[in-house]
Order: structure tokens, then C-alpha cells, then sequence
């Protein structure tokens, strides 16, 4: 490694109780602990093995709560403990953000540091190589944080929109406006304009500058608890004014919402996404089914649904904005069954 590289360091955001996907993600085992599409390693180990090949396993960093403590440990048996940073309770991922900073500016001053959700989808694995490093050189000689986007394919009312205004590099782009999650309509706005990308969620910065930009933001507290309830895209985006913009080429989608899942798939006969499931479609089009080992299901005439069963409960849903829709269910089957299937 030169002298850069040593300097380089992950942190892994794992502490989300993953509503949005229920049933099958639950709180005690949310998403990013389930190996989701059958394939060997579950989407934090899948985002731990993407790092692992551009740094050493003691320069990445997990934040997780403390309910989430010891399946993190379980697996990722790799990684030193004393990088696994558990916080007491959830509060957003701008506090998360800034408690790894402190941690990682303690070992190395020089510090810089790529933040990634650990629900993510990477097509090229090289491109995204050349992404990271590329902007963990510029906030290694700059003074701005940075933020990875990609080019919209679809008005996608899940996602944050970025949009971009002049060079403040080759490449690299101030931010004019941030809009978290826009109805269809502006959605589709925002992509006609061509000004806007996709946010990954992907913040790279020197541990400095995060510091400076959310100890400017959060209030100063003596105790984890007492923070607000803010993630890093807003505080970073939207508060801080500091943040630029490079648009990422790897083939990047969001696995954190049934329809991004469903957009990010390979479709089959009569564009069906079926999840390492057991299924038998007749006329039926558009649907997302995800379904336990041992269940067979018999599907027709459903169009644009998603079709998901874990432990005993059973979502058929509309499939398009379905998010909002899902963790309100999982919410109002909480209440009603105390705490039970969720």
C-alpha cells in the first residue's frame, strides 16, 4: 500500500430494523443479516466482501446496536471486535456516522473514510473499485465531503435525488438541492431535467471533515441516546452545504424496498421476479414473490404485487411505492399483536 492507501478506512452501516421489507425482514433479524436471494452470504457479508478487497479487514468498521451486536460478530468472524461500534439505541445514521469518525480519527489523524449502507447491489465489482478510490484521493486533498451518485433509470419515488450544478473539479460536482424521496411526479421531473442523479448513499470524507460538518450540525451530548433522530444523507446533503457529487458507474440498485428488489432483477416470463422460491405463475405479470423453502405457491391472474411469506405471516401488496405501505402493516401488526410477527 502507498502512503494514501494506509490511510483508508470503511465504515458499514448495519443497525437498521429494515421495515420496509417485511415480513421477511424482522426485527430480530433484519435485512442486512438474511442472505436474501439464496446466494451464500447475507447483504452485510456480500458489502464487507466488497471492501475487503480494496482494504485491510482491521480498517473496516461496522456500526450496528446493541441488539445487533452478536450477529454481527457471527458474521463477520474477520473482522476485529473492537470494530464492531455498537451504539445503545437507534437514532438515524448521522449520529452512527459521527461516533465512527471520533473512533477512526483516534487511531490515524490522517484518516480518510468511505460510509456505505450495507443493503446494497454493485454490478462491477472493478468500476466500483475505480469509484471509491478515485474519490478517496479528491477528499484526501480536498476540503469537501463527497457523495456517489448514479443516473436515474426510472421515476423511483423510494430514492434521494441530487441535484448537480457546475464543476468544482473534472468530474466532480457542486450540490444545488437534495430531495429526499419526491412523489412520482417530481420524480419524473427531476429525471427529464437531467440535472439530478440517484444518492447511493455512499459519503466519502476525510475523518476531519465529518467531524467539522456534523459536530456543526448535531447537538454536543453527553450521551448517545440524546441525539436526534437525523440521517447522514440529510445532514450531509441537505444541512451542510459542504458536500459534491461524483456520478458512480458500477451498476449500482437499492435492496432495501420491494420494489427496488423487484426493478433490480432479472425478470422472467411475464416480468415475475421469483426470489429463490418455489413457484408456479399463470397469467400473472409485474409480481415480486418471495417465499419460505418448503412452500410451494400457485399464482394467476395477480398483476404488479408482491407476494412475500416468513414465519407464519403472509404480504400481498401492491408493488409499486409499496414502502411506505409495508412498514405501516408491519407497524399496525405490531400493535395488534404485541410486538409479535414483526
Amino acid at each position: 500500500m502507498n502512503n494514501i492507501d494506509s490511510h483508508q478506512y470503511c465504515v458499514i452501516l448495519a443497525g437498521g430494523r429494515g421495515k420496509r421489507l417485511w415480513p421477511c425482514s424482522r426485527e430480530k433479524e433484519p435485512k442486512q443479516f438474511i442472505d436474501f436471494f439464496g446466494t451464500g452470504r447475507t447483504q452485510l457479508q456480500q458489502t464487507f466482501d466488497r471492501f475487503a478487497r480494496l482494504l485491510p479487514a482491521d480498517h473496516i468498521f461496522v456500526t450496528t446496536t446493541h441488539d445487533y451486536s452478536e450477529l454481527v460478530a457471527s458474521q463477520l468472524p474477520e473482522l476485529p471486535a473492537a470494530n464492531i461500534l455498537v451504539e445503545p439505541i437507534l437514532r438515524n445514521t448521522a449520529p452512527s456516522v459521527l461516533q465512527a469518525a471520533k473512533r477512526i480519527s483516534e487511531l490515524d489523524a490522517e484518516a480518510c473514510i468511505v460510509v456505505t449502507p450495507s443493503d446494497q447491489a454493485v454490478q462491477d465489482d472493478e468500476a466500483f473499485r475505480r469509484n471509491i478510490l478515485d474519490g478517496l484521493r479528491f477528499v484526501a486533498e480536498s476540503a469537501h465531503l463527497l457523495v456517489i451518485g448514479v443516473r436515474p433509470t426510472r421515476p423511483e419515488p423510494g430514492y434521494g435525488y441530487i441535484q448537480m450544478g457546475d464543476e468544482a473539479a473534472p468530474g466532480v460536482y457542486a450540490i444545488r438541492s437534495f430531495t429526499e424521496k419526491p412523489d412520482r411526479k417530481f420524480a419524473q421531473m427531476f429525471i427529464d431535467s437531467g440535472e439530478f442523479c440517484w444518492n447511493t448513499g455512499l459519503f466519502l470524507g476525510t475523518a476531519r471533515q465529518f467531524l467539522a460538518t456534523l459536530n456543526s450540525i448535531l447537538p454536543p451530548v453527553d450521551d448517545f441516546t440524546l441525539y436526534p433522530n437525523l440521517s447522514i444523507d440529510i445532514a450531509t446533503l441537505e444541512r451542510s452545504g459542504d458536500a459534491c457529487a461524483i456520478i458512480g458507474d458500477f451498476g449500482w440498485a437499492d435492496l432495501g424496498t420491494w420494489h427496488s428488489i423487484y426493478e433490480s432483477q432479472p425478470k422472467g416470463i411475464g416480468d415475475n421476479v421469483v426470489v429463490d422460491s418455489d413457484v408456479l405463475i399463470d397469467s400473472a405479470h409485474g409480481n415480486i414473490i418471495k417465499l419460505p423453502k418448503d412452500h410451494l405457491a400457485v399464482i394467476h391472474g395477480l398483476e404488479d404485487y408482491i407476494v412475500a411469506e416468513k414465519d407464519n405471516v403472509l404480504l400481498i401488496c401492491k408493488r409499486e411505492d409499496s414502502s411506505a405501505l409495508v412498514r405501516k402493516f408491519a407497524n399496525e401488526v405490531g400493535l395488534r399483536h404485541d410486538g409479535e410477527f414483526v
